[in-house]
């Protein structure tokens, strides 16, 4: 997938060897920004046969090594080396022998503190399954803040780690989280990023991700004042409104 402004995402499907020798079958993410391959992708990895631990330490791993691949284009290499060495990785992690594993969570985002990002989705058809989905994602990827409807807006407002909520754009674009108008599952190809920031001194920290629905645009405007943001309600959710 192209954007025209948030780069290239590839999707890619492969296998690796497990554990025991068997086959596991992995879908490999990479966001590819605009100063790419100056800095490092974004990356997810996804695999029915691998628990959340799994997941996150070979994410670990390929971020690393993608740090010394800098300056060059490193994709390929990078979907080469997962797949010699996911064994090696999980077998680590198995015995414990790979205790460095936590010290590099946020790749190359580290020192940013918490981020801060608001994007504004066109509709939902399948509300009750697509709510269930953004749920998950943030609880997953252990992301705070609101899904908030208000008539036709809808909203998402992302608190944490500046590499998860790129995580979950990732997911958010190229999962079929929807359904067309002939309710066939779609992509979501009309989500924008009306906004992010390092999370200020000011703006408040939520402590978990909530979905509310507002009755007025009065409403609303008193749930970002609430939490420090009114330059940012004024600048950027105003203008929604029809």
């Amino acid at each position: 997938q192209r954007g025209e402004t948030d780069g290239i995402v590839l999707r890619i499907l492969t296998k690796a060897e497990g554990l025991v020798g068997e086959d596991v079958p992995l879908e490999l993410l990479f966001h590819l920004l605009a100063n790419y391959p100056s800095c490092p992708p974004a990356i997810s990895i996804h695999s029915e046969h691998l628990t959340r631990a799994q997941s996150m330490a070979v994410k670990e791993k390929l971020l690393k090594q993608a740090e010394k691949l800098l300056s060059e284009p490193m994709v390929h290499e990078l979907v080469l080396w997962t797949q010699q060495n996911l064994r090696h990785i999980l077998n680590q992690l198995e015995t414990g022998s790979g205790s460095e594993k936590c010290t590099c969570a946020a790749g190359p985002t580290v020192g940013e503190g918490p981020w801060m990002t608001l994007l504004h989705l066109d509709h939902m058809r399948a509300k009750t399954r697509y709510v269930k989905t953004v749920e998950k994602w943030a609880s997953d990827l252990q992301l705070t803040g609101r899904l908030m409807f208000m008539g036709k807006i809808i909203l998402i407002l992302l608190q944490g780690d500046r590499s998860n909520i790129k995580e979950y754009l990732i997911l958010q674009k190229t999962s079929k989280v929807d359904v067309d108008s002939s309710g066939k599952k779609c992509k979501e190809k009309m989500i924008s990023v009306l906004f992010e920031t390092k999370v200020q001194t000011e703006h408040k920290r939520f402590l978990a991700f909530e979905v509310k629905e507002y009755s007025s645009l009065d409403e609303l405007q008193k749930e970002f004042e609430a939490a420090g943001l009114k330059k940012l309600f004024s600048e950027f959710v105003l203008g929604l409104v029809k």
